[in-house]
């Protein structure tokens, strides 16, 4: 076995579709067939989700300029991370190489300090806040829900006697953090934050 192959990606995508699924089943990367809505599928299904919504977000973040051009930069690692996470969900525990790209402890506390770290320029909270404002804001409030989804799932999949404690650490931290991004965001760019208020009066569509 060649031992550098997971050091760069080496992936021949010449045909988008092979009909295999068509009857319901998906591979892992080990070849194993699985029904596509197994709880292990749901899990990297998700995290790839995810990585979409974070692509989307740091596309708005990149367009927001200066500002905010920090958190572009972390958006785009933890894109990487998450396809390495989605890699590593689509490989049963037996299957995994040595050497193969994985989340670690590492990972985790990186977001931790950068969490705190931009947190600490925030305005204290008083209310919970509606995702909004700004496209930026509402995208990472997406990202955050998404996140929670993915967490949820992957605790399924440990549930069925899976070791993914690493992940499950990592996709609640990342949820707090695009919490805090979303908050960081809306203070970098000047943007009030929309705060609930639970005692607002409805008002009617005719203005009654």
């Amino acid at each position: 076995m060649n031992e550098d192959r997971f050091d760069q990606p080496r992936v021949a995508i010449n045909r988008v579709y092979t009909k295999r699924g068509d009857d319901g089943s998906t591979s892992l990367a080990g070849g194993q067939r699985l029904p596509k809505n197994a709880t292990r599928i749901e899990a990297y299904g998700t995290v790839d989700e995810l990585n979409s919504f974070i692509g989307l977000a740091r596309e708005s973040a990149l367009q927001a300029g200066e500002p905010v051009a920090r958190l572009a930069s972390i958006l785009l690692r933890v894109q990487h991370e998450l396809f390495n996470l989605g890699s590593e969900l689509a490989t049963l525990p037996e299957d995994l190489h040595p050497r193969q790209a994985r989340l670690t402890a590492l990972e985790t506390e990186q977001l931790e300090r950068e969490l705190d770290e931009l947190n600490a320029d925030l305005p204290e909270l008083r209310s919970f806040v509606l995702p909004g404002g700004s496209r930026l804001n509402a995208e990472l409030h997406v990202c955050r829900t998404v996140c929670r989804r993915a967490e949820r799932i992957v605790v399924g999949l440990a549930a069925e006697g899976d070791a993914v404690a690493d992940a499950i650490r990592y996709l609640n931290r990342l949820s707090d953090a695009l919490f805090v991004w979303s908050r960081w965001a809306s203070h970098r760019l000047a943007v009030p934050e929309i705060l609930w208020e639970p005692n607002q009066k409805r008002v009617n569509i005719d203005g009654e």
